[in-house]
């Protein structure tokens, strides 16, 4: 007996990937973790939501439909994206000065702003229109690009802050903050070498013929295949983390009841 299950490469890590997220919200959730990091969790939604809708919804609606919902979606997790870094950056140097975060702030700003100039290319302004509605779809979706490499570079640095610096004010390497912040700097690094890589490919590379394309096209399908690979690898490295209490908590939450209140008599007859 012979069994065929037409499973794909692309199949398997979508299911992989979709499993992983909602095991990880049940972890925010079920650990109070959403609380501590709402716009942490809520980028973890807007992930799961984007992956469900364009499963369920590809080929379904219509192409101009199905574009306003992924590019309205990929244009607010974006957003999300910097809200978390912002999330992060606070929670990781609650301890640091006013001229050590406005230092810092200008120098990731400007590393940032320098990789958006010099990456990929910029449309002539004079291309840019609102006056249909296929005009502001290439608005917002050039937002998106342009935005989400913002994000992942800011991601990369910021995660080489916290790591090296983050001991020093507050945030240590059991934190959560650090842990969170390590997944997202290697997602970012994934997401950045796959396009870095692809960039390079594409200018370089002149399909002669229908094999040549198709080995080029099998080549951009392996570096996607990576980087969802590598953000599995993230999810389960946010499971067990935010699974496990930082230190200090987990031994002050485990004191019996009866020990706070012989704490506080104590307390009351001194």
């Amino acid at each position: 007996m012979h069994f065929n299950f037409h499973f794909t490469a692309v199949s398997v890590l979508w299911t992989l990937t979709f499993a992983a997220l909602l095991v990880l919200l049940v972890v925010l959730m079920g650990r109070d973790r959403a609380r501590r990091f709402p716009w942490f969790t809520t980028s973890i939604v807007l992930v799961a939501l984007r992956l469900l809708t364009n499963r369920l919804l590809h080929d379904k609606l219509p192409p101009l439909t199905m574009g306003v919902i992924a590019i309205s979606l990929a244009d607010l997790s974006v957003l999300v994206g910097l809200l978390v870094l912002v999330e992060m950056a606070r929670r990781a140097f609650k301890k640091a000065g006013a001229v050590t975060w406005a230092g810092w702030t200008l120098g990731l700003l400007a590393l940032g702003g320098v990789v958006l100039w010099k990456w990929g290319p910029w449309p002539p302004l004079k291309a840019i229109a609102f006056d249909t509605t296929m005009a502001k779809l290439e608005f917002m979706q050039l937002f998106a690009v342009k935005t989400g490499l913002l994000v992942d570079v800011l991601s990369v640095a910021l995660g080489f802050l916290v790591v090296a610096f983050g001991q020093g004010f507050g945030a240590g390497w059991r934190s959560h903050v650090q842990r969170i912040m390590i997944g997202l700097s290697t997602a970012s690094i994934a997401q950045l070498g796959a396009q870095g890589i692809w960039e390079i490919i594409a200018h370089h590379t002149t399909p002669h013929s229908r094999a040549e394309y198709e080995h080029v096209i099998g080549l951009q399908e392996k570096l996607l295949n990576t980087n969802s690979a590598v953000y599995v690898i993230v999810l389960i490295w946010w499971i067990v983390c935010l699974w496990i209490d930082e230190p200090g908590t987990a031994a002050s939450a485990s004191v019996p009841v009866h020990e706070y209140v012989d704490q506080a008599a104590e307390g009351t007859d001194s």
